[in-house]
């Protein structure tokens, strides 16, 4: 066809966001504007941007107080530095040998193990979390970013370089796909909905994306420096034949790979390391949040309570009203009757001596 491979894969991905996006438009609904029926609920006035914004900055500054949403974002910014670092992952294949269908599918299994790794990451987060509810999901990241060290240490330094090991390198990825996957949907989504009030919880999520996404942009000139000043990563030189370019791919593989793991290990043992602080902040910062909650429902439920009885209801509150003046007129008219009796009776009593 003439047209490079990636810009068919560009444009496919631009396709099917489009397609995803007016699919969401049209069937998506918000559930905090659905009632139990599944109907519509009337929505608040609409405010100005001035104020959604001064309400956004005013959210954000007391989510940032929070301090298992600090922690969160600390090591989501260790954490996604490694993420950032595997862009140069195709090239260290190319560099070993394989050709460009092998490293296309390599990386289609390595992506094939990170979707089966999302689902069982969130379902076994739910599962430890209804056992431990205060370090279940802590223990699960910590499990899947410990075991990222070893597995990218036998794939990056353990494995020869070796066109003829795709079917090893394919398994080692796999493996390291299903493994490394779980922080993001057993415990930093469910963590962040807990600890972020619920109307707030789509603008916190992208405040921290650009936290993590900001310092991670730094890792792949961190892996070209390294791989280039530290380890002996060496550019093709000029007028070279085709053998003295194979030879020297096969001699830079190793710089590479080198660098990729150090941008790999260091991060994530970091990104380990500050989990552990999660352990003490977050079972208060989630109860606290709980209660936050459950007092904005109640006020909520207090503001929406506009009581109007109908006309039948009416008449027979003024009825009943009635009825208890009645009552109370009669009975202060037997209280003035037992008084008076009462006080003839004293006097009948104070007569009598006399009499006798």
């Amino acid at each position: 066809m003439g047209i490079a491979g990636w810009r068919i894969s560009f444009h496919l991905v631009g396709f099917i966001s489009v397609v995803v996006g007016i699919l969401v438009r049209l069937f998506a609904k918000d559930p905090r504007f659905i009632d139990n029926y599944g109907n519509v609920k009337e929505q608040p006035p609409q405010k100005p941007f001035r104020g959604e914004v001064r309400e956004l900055l005013k959210e954000a500054r007391a989510v940032v107080k929070v301090p298992s949403f600090q922690i969160l974002v600390a090591q989501g910014v260790s954490g996604s530095f490694p993420w950032s670092s595997l862009s140069f992952t195709p090239m260290w294949l190319e560099l070993i040998g394989f050709s460009h269908k092998t490293t296309a599918l390599l990386l289609t299994l390595f992506n094939v193990a990170l979707s089966i790794g999302g689902l069982f990451g969130g379902k076994m987060g739910d599962v430890l979390a209804k056992h431990f509810p205060n370090s279940g999901r802590i223990i699960l990241s910590q499990i899947s970013s410990g075991s990222a060290i070893p597995l990218a240490a036998i794939l990056l330094l353990g494995l020869p370089d070796d066109p003829s090991t795709a079917a090893i390198h394919g398994l080692v990825l796999f493996i390291m796909g299903l493994t490394i996957s779980w922080n993001g949907p057993a415990t930093n989504n469910p963590i962040f909905a807990e600890i972020v009030p619920e109307r707030a919880r789509t603008s916190i999520y992208a405040l921290d994306r650009s936290f993590e996404s900001i310092l991670a942009s730094f890792a792949p000139p961190v892996v070209g420096i390294l791989a280039q000043h530290v380890y002996g990563f060496k550019p093709i030189p000029k007028d070279s034949t085709g053998s003295q370019e194979i030879e020297t791919d096969r001699e830079n593989a190793a710089p590479l790979a080198k660098a990729l793991y150090t941008a790999i290990g260091i991060p994530i043992t970091i990104c380990c390391f500050i989990y552990s602080f999660l352990y003490c902040t977050y079972p208060h910062d989630r109860d606290r949040a709980k209660m936050d909650a459950l007092i904005d429902t109640e006020l909520q439920r207090i503001d929406e309570i506009d009581y109007h009885p109908s006309d039948e209801e009416s008449d027979k509150l003024q009825y009943f009203s009635k009825s208890d003046e009645l009552h109370k007129k009669e009975l202060t008219m037997i209280d003035i009757d037992y008084k008076v009796d009462e006080r003839l009776d004293n006097d009948e009593k104070r007569l009598l001596p006399d009499q006798l």
